[in-house]
């Protein structure tokens, strides 16, 4: 039922016969600075229908009632009852004033006999015969075998007095003005509480409107307190109908009995309700270690893909996080060891470090691998490709921009790349891409620690630490002048080359062992059963004749397309077949330098070494034009195929 408005009084309804009725009037006006108190001279189903007529008009906060009549109130009334009570200086009152009147004295109580009673009898030596009754007929069948005992004054409540003054004995009414004065001041406090109870659950209520979640509280007999707007939108019902209801009774699918049994949380299970996959938590509210009921709370999983999309699109560079470890440069050749030990002591530094080395090879591996071995591993590891962007983009990717610094520019600007990897690692990917203009900006950021975004006046500090990539000969396109002299010298401080694939082949099945691992906890890989010991055995033996251009990229793709496209029968058993099952899914590694298939990084002995555009282009031809399958062989990406495409 609805409370009264928080900021009018409280508003009392006192019901009682006779006796009560006109202690009631007469006390009213004391509490009427505190409380609107109506007093009904009415009982039982008169007074139950009068009180929910005026709560229909105008809200009840607060019933006050005495024995029978308040007892039958509690039991059909949704409201607060206080109940006028007896205390002991009443009952001594009342025994006193009856001795003075008869030796013979009986008491009779609404439902359960007086305390301490006997102790009365034994101070003021003299007997009181009690009983108790339950309805008006009982209290009467009472009185008259308190009568047949030969009581003369019967005490006791309005209903006993009535019975016994009606068959000629002298009754003394129970209640004294205090107790009903107690009464009506215990029901404005009960009424002030209910208040400020009411103005807690209007404010909680006002918070759980506004959020996205749905939320049902329930107390500890599961019967539902809250229901938000939110999930009452999704299970299609007004929150009212299901307030005061048994929540597995009205939606099993979301029942916390078992979250009230064992006083334990259960987070994010997924549950489908009235058709809709919800995700949903159950946690059980404790209250100074009493368990006093359980909350649940409910998201949509189709607004959290959302919002996650936001983010990624709004704050991606404060999102990344490196994911390698050195320990992921796989090797144990003089080679893969030595680029190890480099890194590792790059990891104790905070200088720029510059790792060279061909496409495929591994070096974000490494760079990230270092970022995590350093003292930044809980600082952003933001990564660029430089060739992956045009000037103007990379330029507001990397530095950032100001609101209304071009046409097009976001409201409130955006951070740059450096400032996303404030007290983190940038790691810089192809950076001989980078153009001569970036590169300026580039080296006054490494030189004096700041950034100016585009549209900016005041520069903002950056402590960055850099890493740099490259598959060029930045020296030769200094010579060039593709590259700037200063910068060069600026980046290559911490210099780590690493070693292209044909260069560690005894690293080989070292590698192998840890991409086909990798590619098995891939779920999305078709099959995902692992390869047989011939196919790997002839993987082995032909991969070590074979120049690897792409390097650990195309070994990785190699290992992938076997994964994938093995054949669905029978595993190859024996070498010859595994030989064939190879050639048949792999022919590039069965290519012998005489014949017309040429890949990047083959060396012929009748011709000279072929550019990297050179090698891009014979490849797509071979294609016929086929971008995704020139990439695949090459194992490259489509960014790195344009760019050598596009190269000299």
């Amino acid at each position: 039922m609805p409370l009264s408005p928080v900021s009018a009084p409280p508003r009392i309804v006192a019901v009682g016969f006779r006796r009560i009725n006109k202690m009631l009037q007469e006390l009213a006006p004391d509490v009427a600075d505190r409380a609107v108190v109506d007093v009904l001279d009415v009982g039982f189903e008169q007074a139950v229908a009068r009180v929910r007529a005026l709560q229909a008009s105008q809200p009840v906060d607060v019933v006050v009632a005495a024995g029978s009549n308040g007892a039958y109130l509690r039991q059909h009334l949704e409201l607060p009852v206080v109940l006028v009570k007896v205390g002991g200086f009443d009952l001594m009152q009342a025994l006193a004033q009856a001795r003075r009147l008869s030796d013979h004295i009986g008491l009779l109580t609404y439902e359960g006999m007086a305390p301490d009673l006997a102790r009365f009898d034994r101070l003021f030596d003299f007997d009181v015969v009690q009983r108790s009754y339950r309805t008006e007929d009982e209290a009467r069948a009472c009185v008259r075998e308190l009568q047949q005992a030969g009581v003369e004054v019967v005490v006791g409540s309005g209903v006993a007095v009535d019975v016994a003054e009606q068959l000629g004995l002298t009754g003394l009414f129970l209640y004294s003005m205090d107790a009903v004065r107690e009464a009506l001041d215990d029901a404005v406090e009960v009424a002030r509480a209910a208040r400020i109870e009411q103005a807690k659950r209007e404010r909680l209520n006002t918070i759980l409107a506004q959020i996205s979640d749905g939320v049902i509280a329930v107390d500890r007999h599961e019967r539902i307190q809250t229901l938000n707007p939110q999930m009452a939108r999704w299970l299609g019902i007004e929150p009212a109908d299901w307030i005061g209801q048994r929540l597995s009774e009205v939606c099993p699918e979301l029942t916390l009995q078992a979250t009230l049994r064992l006083a334990a949380p259960e987070l994010e299970s997924i549950e489908r309700v009235k058709g809709k996959a919800l995700i949903v938590s159950r946690t059980p509210i404790v209250e100074q270690g009493v368990l006093t009921g359980a909350v649940l709370s409910a998201q949509d999983p189709i607004s959290i893909q959302r919002v996650d999309r936001h983010i990624r699109a709004r704050i991606k560079p404060q999102a990344a996080s490196s994911r390698y470890e050195l320990g992921g440069f796989v090797g144990s050749s003089p080679a893969a060891r030595r680029v190890q030990a480099l890194a590792s002591r790059c990891a104790q530094s905070h200088a720029t470090v510059l790792l060279l080395g061909d496409s495929g090879t591994g070096k974000e591996l490494i760079a990230q691998g270092i970022h995590r071995a350093s003292d930044r591993r809980d600082m952003p590891f933001v990564a660029v490709n430089c060739a992956a962007m045009t000037e103007t983009l990379l330029e507001s990717e990397l530095f950032g921009y100001e609101e209304g610094a071009f046409t097009g520019a976001r409201r409130g600007g955006k951070v740059g790349l450096f400032e996303a990897a404030h007290r983190g690692t940038l790691f810089l990917d192809e950076i001989g891409e980078m153009p001569l203009p970036l590169q300026t900006r580039l080296l006054r950021v490494l030189q004096e620690r700041e950034v100016l975004r585009v549209g900016a006046t005041e520069p903002t500090p950056v402590q960055v630490r850099v890493i740099a990539a490259t598959h060029r000969d930045l020296a030769r396109q200094v010579e060039q002048g593709a590259f700037r002299l200063d910068l060069y010298y600026r980046l290559n401080i911490l210099r780590i080359e690493v070693p292209p694939l044909r260069e560690r082949l005894a690293d080989l099945p070292e590698i192998l062992q840890a991409l086909v691992r990798k590619q098995l906890e891939r779920v999305t890989i078709a099959g995902g059963a692992p390869l047989s010991e011939p196919l790997l055995a002839a993987l082995l033996a032909q991969a070590s004749h074979h120049s690897w251009p792409g390097n650990v990229r195309e070994l990785d793709n190699v290992v992938e397309r076997l994964l994938a496209c093995a054949p669905s029968g029978p595993a190859p058993s024996t070498p010859e077949s595994a030989q064939r099952a190879l050639r048949e899914l792999v022919p590039e590694l069965f290519d012998r330098p005489h014949e017309p298939r040429r890949v990047p990084g083959v060396q012929h002995a009748t011709s000279r070494p072929m550019s990297e555009r050179e090698q891009a282009e014979a490849v797509l031809a071979e294609c016929a034009g086929d971008k995704a399958e020139a990439c695949r062989r090459l194992g490259v990406s489509r960014t790195t195929l344009w760019r050598k495409l596009k190269g000299p």
